[in-house]
């Protein structure tokens, strides 16, 4: 028994469908199979769906259970498989809203790649966003494990293939990618925040060195270098892994949290060298007036003179201990705090010698916090040095050899012209003085003091983005070797969390409770004689608040109803 469908044309031209209840049974006589209608239900675009489900329901009571879910009978339809539709939807919904879907296809044109490379590279992001693995597991995972539209099985070679495609027009994709997220958000870029991470690898040896490029690019034949250096080398850990090689990534963020572009460098590249880089490959993005917000790192004079070209601005983190003049006369000067947000306090310092303006920024939880630490170093340090009088002079200096290599009580130690280890006291009220402050560095005349602090506060967002690329999308491990291929896997966990990103800052929830309630979002396949049926499960509140507050439309309740080819 199935529906039968039959079409005709009125005189003006209209196709109308018209659904009728059939069933073949067999003509003896004939020898062959014949149709008999059983019931008429009329035209298609009229069909009374709500009765034809009441009628449903009433016949399914005179089943039992376990033939309801079959179908009636042997001829009815098995369950066969179920897998998380929802988070794949949204992240594909977003994706093809910015345009990423489109700009990959225009780029493809004329290029001897899979057709499907655009899919390929989008489940190879949402991979990242919903279950982090290695390239060869994303295959088996979108052929089992999860939903991508246009998208069943691929293997691992093409996904390689799709991502040194990728590095080719990575800087062309970006630009668009830009374009698209100011236009869809409505960005204001006037705060652009940088800031740079670390990633290592678990190798015995460093990258062999090879010729590079002022930008860490490999070099080509007759091209200037700068240096030899591996890609995967020794630099200053951000993960405290000194003893591995690593890569240096860098990433620009708005004040919304929202990644427009990411980097990646040599592990031994150093962050005073890399903004200026930054600012040379957006000089030509439609950024409008842009403050550069970064970190102590990059407060160097040349790094300052360069972001000022073009009528550009910055705030920088001034290094509270160093041995710039200017903070220390900043931090030496009286005043008054005023309390801007929350718990946050700012003091402008004019300098009468300083092109730039200069405000204190002082947190009282953060300085009760400091203090807090401060007394348990001073507590390690009195026991570490107890009874050190005693000992002899190569003793004593083989302790203070021990205690220098903790920069934290080494501030604290001092040592006597007769050779004793004493806990030096003008150092402890040194640094009292810091508690809970932290120094900035303005070029703009125009911003506030207030604005200057909480721009630069937000700087936080970088760091949470970074701690996600780690923790929710794994970074780490990165498993690949060759240059090219890290610097693809980069891009595509840097599209993972711009798609995240959106999703947190559009509904205001935090991408792992979105995911997890998402991914309750089931398609289920059923399959039998007739052939093959695929449906989504109903729809929670919860997911139906999700897709509302990002203005998708909810999928589509059956996704596949394919006869058997007879």
């Amino acid at each position: 028994m199935y529906v039968k469908a039959s079409t005709r044309k009125t005189k003006d031209g209209q196709v109308i469908r018209y659904l009728q209840l059939a069933h073949n049974e067999w003509d003896a006589d004939a020898g062959m199979s014949r149709t008999k209608v059983l019931y008429s239900f009329g035209r298609e675009d009229t069909l009374d769906t709500e009765a034809i489900r009441r009628l449903i329901a009433a016949l399914t009571r005179l089943l039992d259970p376990a033939q309801a879910l079959a179908g009636g009978g042997p001829t009815g339809l098995t369950f066969t498989e179920s897998r998380p539709l929802g988070g794949s939807f949204v992240l594909d919904g977003l994706w093809r809203r910015l345009g990423i879907d489109a700009a990959i296809r225009r780029m493809l044109t004329g290029r001897r790649l899979d057709e499907r490379a655009e899919r390929i590279l989008f489940a190879l992001v949402a991979n990242r966003a919903l279950a982090p693995s290695s390239k060869l597991a994303a295959t088996r995972w979108i052929e089992h494990d999860v939903v991508i539209d246009g998208l069943d099985t691929v293997v691992d070679e093409a996904c390689y293939r799709a991502m040194d495609w990728l590095i080719a027009v990575a800087p062309e994709l970006s630009r668009v990618v830009y374009d698209n997220v100011a236009d869809l958000l409505n960005l204001e870029v006037d705060l652009l925040f940088f800031d740079t991470t670390s990633t290592y690898f678990e190798l015995d040896e460093p990258d062999e060195p090879v010729d590079r490029d002022e930008r860490g690019v490999l070099a080509t034949d007759g091209q200037d270098t700068m240096k030899a250096t591996g890609f995967r080398t020794y630099g200053k850990s951000k993960d405290s892994r000194p003893d591995l090689p690593q890569v240096v990534i860098g990433m620009a963020v708005t004040r919304d949290g929202i990644p427009v572009r990411c980097w990646c460098w040599p592990g031994n590249t150093s962050d005073s060298a890399l903004i200026r880089q930054v600012k040379d490959d957006m000089r030509d993005w439609s950024l409008g007036r842009v403050v550069w917000v970064a970190d102590r790192g990059f407060t160097s004079a040349e790094n300052r003179r360069y972001l000022q070209r073009a009528g550009g601005h910055y705030i920088l983190g001034e290094k509270l201990r160093g041995d710039s003049d200017e903070a220390k006369a900043a931090l030496a000067r009286q005043g008054r705090y005023k309390t801007v947000a929350g718990n946050l306090q700012v003091k402008e310092v004019n300098l009468a010698d300083a092109d730039d303006r200069f405000v204190i920024c002082f947190n009282p939880e953060a300085a009760q916090r400091d203090a807090t630490i401060r007394q348990r170093m001073l507590a390690q340090l009195d026991e570490a040095i107890a009874g050190s009088d005693k000992l002899s002079k190569d003793k004593r200096a083989e302790l203070r050899g021990v205690i220098s290599t903790r920069p934290g009580l080494k501030r604290y130690l001092r040592i006597t012209p007769g050779g004793l280890l004493r806990i030096d006291k003008k150092a402890i009220d040194r640094e009292a003085n810091l508690d809970g402050k932290f120094l900035l560095r303005c070029s703009d005349p125009k911003l506030s003091s207030e604005d200057i602090a909480l721009g630069y506060k937000q700087l936080l967002e970088v760091e949470r983005g970074w701690r996600d690329m780690k923790q929710i999308i794994d970074l780490r491990p990165v498993h690949h070797r060759r240059e090219d291929r890290i610097r693809a896997h980069v891009l595509l966990c840097w599209l993972a969390l711009l798609l995240i990103r959106i999703a947190e800052t559009t509904t205001g929830q935090t991408w792992p409770s979105m995911r997890d309630e998402l991914q309750r979002l089931h398609l289920g396949t059923f399959t039998g004689p007739a052939g093959t049926f695929r449906q989504r499960t109903e729809i929670t509140p919860a997911q139906r608040k999700i897709l509302a507050a990002l203005a998708l439309d909810e999928p589509r309740r059956v996704h596949e109803a394919t006869p058997a080819t007879r």
